[in-house]
């Protein structure tokens, strides 16, 4: 059976993005959610849904992670951490909460295409991932796909790494977290 051309094309995209994450950036991120006592993630459209799935694998391993926005999201203290994914780094929305997060004392991460950023200024650690922007104009990455979509596989890929990381540093396999999972499905 052969793969679909465009199978093909974002598989070796996805491939090529992968290959410039460092090492050093999963390590980083993880050290400092194993710092935090709260985690919290932020993010809009498909990178917040990215960013979703990254604090359900982190509550799954015991780590106190919440969604920003949610009912259920408490306070935000001086030992948390708030985690935004957002290619651009310019995301209206998540400017001003990355500011309030900062002023309250808590640590906050981001993780993007463009360091240089706003919220990559604002962070105390901003994290650089291959991508192309939503209106591709800087034409930094090449991609057949549209609206940033490399960034947001990227994003999921490398939050999946920092999960890894932080497993391997806590000691915890899957049957570990499969306890954590929800079961009300």
């Amino acid at each position: 059976m052969q793969t679909a051309p465009y199978l093909d094309t974002i598989s070796k995209e996805l491939s090529r993005s992968v290959d410039l994450i460092s090492e050093e950036q999963v390590e980083q991120l993880a050290d400092r959610i194993l710092r935090s006592k709260k985690v919290f993630v932020a993010g809009a459209g498909r990178s917040g849904l990215m960013v979703r799935a990254f604090a359900m694998r982190m509550m799954q391993m015991g780590i106190e992670a919440y969604v920003v926005g949610e009912t259920v999201t408490p306070n935000m203290e001086t030992e948390d951490m708030l985690i935004i994914g957002s290619g651009s780094g310019e995301t209206r929305s998540l400017v001003p909460m990355a500011e309030k997060a900062k002023g309250l004392g808590g640590s906050v991460a981001v993780v993007t295409i463009f360091p240089e950023s706003t919220l990559g200024t604002i962070a105390a650690l901003a994290v650089k991932l291959p991508g192309a922007p939503k209106d591709q104009s800087s034409n930094i990455a090449q991609t057949i796909q549209p609206m940033g979509a490399l960034f947001e596989q990227t994003l999921l890929i490398y939050f999946d790494a920092v999960i890894l990381k932080i497993m391997e540093k806590q000691g915890l396999n899957s049957g570990t977290m499969f306890g954590r999972h929800a079961n009300l499905e």
